[in-house]
């Protein structure tokens, strides 16, 4: 009982506070950086609730009588079943009023005319601020602090907070951009609703066109874009199982290089691998130049178009598909193979009966994953796209182009969320109902079948040549930053390095005068910030769905998965129609970016949490909670030190895909905040690939010693004992 009144008073304190000091607005420098302060009796909407309720706000009266009730019932009823229920009813009328006035209300006023029709007029508001955000947190935890006290899952206020804060931020940074995107397709520059944009642009030949198919010149970038992922995906799956069997099922001497080769696409800018092949394969590319020598052929601009940009796709994500894949491979139970065999099956047979079908949920993982990533493609696109756009790069142009065209956005935006959503609904319908387990609780000693001599030399072959090439490619990459003029001036020099990191020495100091410091500290400060939200976030919501059951926890995880196959110009565009208006307004902002990068990347680290905490027994939690530790303490104390691996993990991809993300972060850069991959667009699209190389090779290197530290910080999990501790040695003695 003393428990449940000291957090509620905590919280209400906290609400209580927010309503008289904290401004209920947003502040347009920035809560924290306190300038607001000197203007706090002089800007009326620098002002808390209370004073906001004073000068004629009525629409923040419910807000004040809510928090009056919930601390009328604090002292008035004592922690209970029926106390419970009405925290409830106030925390949720108090959410569902603050969403509706500030959907209700923009800056000018009444945002629907039907509404200002059976109102009357009302005063125009600003985008909510520090003062509204605690006191939508205050409510979410009433509605958390109501249900632990009717008992709702053992009482755990702990486990009840966060299932209802996790819901509130998917809610607000996922379902309320995505939302956005449908409604913004039916309004017009002003807000009012419109049809015409919608049924202009739902029909344009340019989208839908099929003509490329009975002679036409091209077809509709909607269909271009779904063929280029299907493509990109076969192609990608295909390549990645090769490279997994070859490292689990041949004598191939250089196995380890291959394990290698997955880590460059992953700490590589998404856009440089087209500018390696420009470098190699363009009009004056170095092998475009020796086979042109050798045999007089010219190959004009084929790299600029749907070839150029599904090479460089298949490059970048191949080795993603062997990550997923080889475990898979290995994952096969030899016995089944012995099996076969011991039957009289030829190795190809058991490998094209047993083998390849037990594989089925990896390859479809891969597929999926090759045909997302190829959808969300923006760099390869944008640098290698020439005349032949796709969705992502008509998106971006719809945006920032010269046309301005929000409604037409939108509706690419939607056309590729459907192709994506519909080939993450095929992928799990398929799979769902089958059993692929191989492994069970009996001991497997067995070695796997290599693989038939009609296959192995083949698989071998397109590896090595595959392998090769890649390497080729990012030895461009590597070498392209040290010559001043590719192509026509292969000079070496460090100009290029010098003009984007210089450093001098002058009366006043210590002096970063290259052009990229700015963007640089800027992307590591914002990726710093974000990776451990990132893994905080998916830790904890993989911790809940492993251990915890509440209802619609099926429908919770299917949802924080599904923003996975939201592709990234999909949230970035979401994400400016969303936030860019009241009432919630972050463009501009580092917090917009945080934000994106925390829930576009939280999936990976909610599948780590859940695949790491399988591998630990449950008894570890009932053991902490039977001596007396809440599920907070227990989290803490016993569950993360096990998880460091999970940890580790979650914090090297969270920083890592939030320093190499373009996607979505080309909508949501600023002036102020500008990250690298931005900037380095804009030095492609000037045409300095030298200096965008150099930049790229630093920020490559930079991640390297970043995830270094990060594995360094966290630790190793330690589960073993010492085999002969002090003690024992002194007894032995």
């Amino acid at each position: 009982m003393n428990a449940d009144n000291r957090r509620l008073d905590w919280i209400l304190g906290g609400a209580i506070a927010a309503l008289l000091i904290l401004p209920w607005y947003k502040i347009r420098g920035g809560f924290f950086s306190f300038g607001w302060i000197g203007d706090l009796f002089t800007k009326s909407d620098l002002w808390p609730a209370t004073v906001q309720v004073a000068i004629g706000r009525w629409q923040l009266w419910p807000v004040l009588a809510l928090i009056l009730g919930a601390l009328w019932l604090r002292h008035a009823r004592p922690s209970g079943a029926d106390r419970g229920r009405w925290l409830v009813w106030l925390g949720a009328a108090g959410l569902v009023w603050l969403i509706a006035e500030g959907l209700a209300i923009g800056t000018r006023g009444w945002n629907w005319g039907l509404l200002e029709s059976m109102f009357g007029e009302v005063a125009g508001q600003p985008a909510f601020g520090a003062g509204a955000v605690i006191l939508a947190v205050a409510f979410t935890c009433l509605i958390s602090f109501g249900a632990a006290e009717r008992g709702a899952l053992k009482g755990d206020a702990f486990i009840l907070t966060s299932i209802s804060m996790l819901i509130l931020l998917v809610a607000t940074f996922v379902f309320y951009p995505i939302l956005s995107i449908f409604t913004g397709a039916f309004q017009d520059i002003d807000g009012a609703f419109t049809t015409e944009g919608v049924a202009r642009n739902i029909v344009d030949p340019k989208i839908w066109s099929l003509s490329c198919l009975i002679g036409g010149p091209s077809c509709g970038v909607a269909w271009r874009t779904l063929f280029l992922a299907l493509c990109t995906a076969t192609a990608t799956t295909g390549l990645g199982l090769a490279f997994a069997l070859v490292a689990t099922r041949t004598a191939f001497p250089f196995k380890k290089s291959l394990r290698l080769l997955t880590i460059l696409p992953i700490i590589t800018p998404p856009f440089v691998v087209g500018l390696s092949l420009i470098m190699l394969l363009g009009r004056t590319g170095t092998l475009t130049q020796v086979i042109e020598g050798a045999t007089g052929l010219e190959f004009g601009r084929w790299i600029y178009g749907l070839p150029g940009i599904w090479l460089a796709q298949v490059l970048s994500f191949t080795p993603i598909s062997f990550l997923v894949l080889i475990g898979v491979v290995e994952g096969i139970s030899p016995s089944m193979e012995e099996a076969s065999q011991t039957l009289r099956a030829g190795r190809w047979r058991t490998f094209r009966m047993v083998s390849l079908p037990l594989m089925a949920p990896g390859l479809a993982n891969a597929f999926l994953i090759g045909f997302i990533e190829s959808m969300a493609d923006f760099g390869n696109p944008l640098v290698l796209g020439g005349s032949g756009g796709v969705l992502s790069t008509e998106i971006f142009f719809s945006v920032v182009g010269a046309q301005n065209d929000p409604s037409r956005a939108a509706v690419l935006a939607a056309i590729l969320l459907c192709f994506t959503l519909s080939a993450f609904l095929a992928q799990r319908m398929w799979l769902s109902g089958k059993n692929f387990a191989t492994v069970g609780g009996k001991g497997d000693g067995g070695m796997h079948a290599g693989l038939p001599r009609r296959l192995a030399w083949p698989v071998i072959t397109i590896v090595t040549v595959w392998s090769i090439f890649t390497l080729v490619v990012y030895t461009m990459i590597l070498f392209g930053g040290f010559v001043k003029l590719w192509g026509l001036d292969n000079s070496l020099t460090l100009e290029h390095y010098a003009h984007a990191f210089g450093i001098t020495w002058g009366e006043d100091g210590l002096r970063w005068t290259g052009v990229a410091w700015n963007s640089f500290w800027t992307t590591m400060l914002i990726a710093l910030i974000a990776a451990p939200l990132t893994a905080a976030v998916g830790l904890l919501t993989g911790w809940l769905i492993a251990r915890q059951k509440f209802p619609g926890k099926a429908v919770f995880e299917f949802v924080l998965m599904m923003s996975f196959a939201i592709p990234g110009t999909v949230i970035g565009i979401s994400y400016i129609m969303a936030f860019n208006l009241p009432p919630i307004q972050m463009t501009g902002t580092a917090l917009i970016l945080i934000m994106c990068f925390v829930f576009r990347n939280m999936p990976v680290g909610v599948r780590g949490s859940i695949a790491a905490m399988a591998q630990l027994d449950g008894s570890l939690d009932e053991a902490s909670l039977t001596l007396g530790a809440n599920s907070g303490r227990t989290l803490r104390r016993v569950i993360l030190p096990l998880l460091r691996p999970a940890i580790t993990a979650a914090l090297v991809y969270s920083f890592v895909r939030a320093i190499t993300s373009i996607s979505a972060v080309i909508f949501l850069v600023s002036a102020k905040y500008n990250m690298a991959t931005a900037y380095i667009v804009g030095l492609v699209e000037n045409g300095q690939y030298g200096v965008a190389i150099a930049y790229s090779s630093v920020l490559i290197v930079v991640m390297i010693i970043v995830i270094g530290g990060f594995q360094m910080l966290v630790g190793e999990r330690r589960l073993r004992r010492r085999s002969n501790p002090p003690a024992a040695k002194e007894a032995t003695a």
